[in-house]
């Protein structure tokens, strides 16, 4: 009698073929967010945008023979030119120059910005969440305490103690920029804390440090992520504020913030002067902003389709 069934073993490649043919191919979290992240065209533009500036601030400056403080009284207040693309200043300074020096002082405050609330945020938060108790009612009235404390305020108090410039801004997102990404954190941190594999971890033995730098703030980087793309934007926009108002870099520094003052001055005969350190920023502020919803999408595991 002959056998329906032909229950002979498999060979290797038969087996590893059976198994590509059922199984799909398995894909991490990171993965299917850049994947994600890539199909969206306004986060792409966005970041495409980011990366030339930084490029563009870093390296023209470094190999151009002019220096963003050089002035040529010859050839001061000069409409865009090939030889100056985005004109002069009334101090014959090449505004090119300036104003890619000015994006290397935007960009190091939302790197400072970013170090702050990786460094001091995340940790506050974290520690704040998972301790919990009386401890994290302590921790939490402190940020709020300094929460309600303006930025500007803590700048024109850093201006009675030291001279303006730089050093004050980055002094004030110290003290005042990390709060919000502490509040998040710790929001994220005590709805974690509870989850099977956090109980699996402490009933291992782990201690209280390895929970939270191995399991609470890696599970949180979602958040943490999208939150710090978002508050790089809003810390570039705060030192062009304080800069045009007379409380940040001051001159001959070039920021972006100065450059929009000087230009105010000068709108109505030299429009130039304005419309391009104004479009500078405009720009950065759009593409950080098209980028950080693109991410925020794109590590929503709700978003997945």
């Amino acid at each position: 009698m002959n056998n329906k069934y032909d229950f002979s073993p498999l060979s290797k490649s038969e087996m590893a073929l059976a198994v590509e043919s059922e199984q799909a191919p398995s894909m991490g979290y990171w993965q299917d967010a850049w994947i994600r992240l890539k199909k969206d065209k306004a986060a792409m533009l966005g970041m495409g945008f980011i990366v030339l500036m930084m490029l563009a601030a870093i390296f023209i400056p470094m190999f151009s023979s002019i220096s963003y403080e050089d002035q040529d009284f010859a050839r001061t207040n000069m409409a865009p030119t090939m030889e100056h693309l985005f004109g002069t200043d009334n101090l014959g300074r090449d505004m090119l120059i300036r104003v890619l020096y000015g994006a290397r002082i935007s960009l190091s405050i939302g790197v400072v910005a970013s170090l702050i609330n990786l460094f001091i945020g995340v940790l506050y938060g974290g520690i704040s969440g998972f301790v919990g108790g009386r401890t994290d009612r302590i921790m939490m009235n402190i940020v709020d305490i300094l929460y309600s404390v303006p930025t500007l305020l803590y700048v024109i108090l850093l201006m009675v103690v030291f001279k303006p410039g730089l050093l004050n801004i980055y002094i004030a997102l110290g003290i005042s920029y990390w709060l919000q990404m502490a509040r998040i954190v710790r929001g994220e941190v005590l709805k974690i804390k509870e989850q099977e594999f956090v109980l699996a971890s402490r009933s291992m033995g782990a201690s209280p440090a390895r929970i939270l730098l191995k399991h609470l703030i890696p599970n949180s980087l979602g958040v943490i992520i999208v939150s710090l793309s978002l508050s790089i934007p809003d810390a570039i926009f705060t030192e062009a504020f304080l800069s045009f108002i007379g409380l940040g870099v001051s001159a001959p520094m070039a920021s972006w913030g100065v450059l929009c003052s000087d230009g105010i001055n000068t709108l109505g005969a030299y429009p130039f002067q304005l419309f391009f350190p104004a479009v500078a920023i405009s720009l950065t502020m759009l593409a950080f902003n098209f980028f950080s919803d693109g991410l925020r999408d794109a590590l929503d595991p709700k978003m997945r389709r």
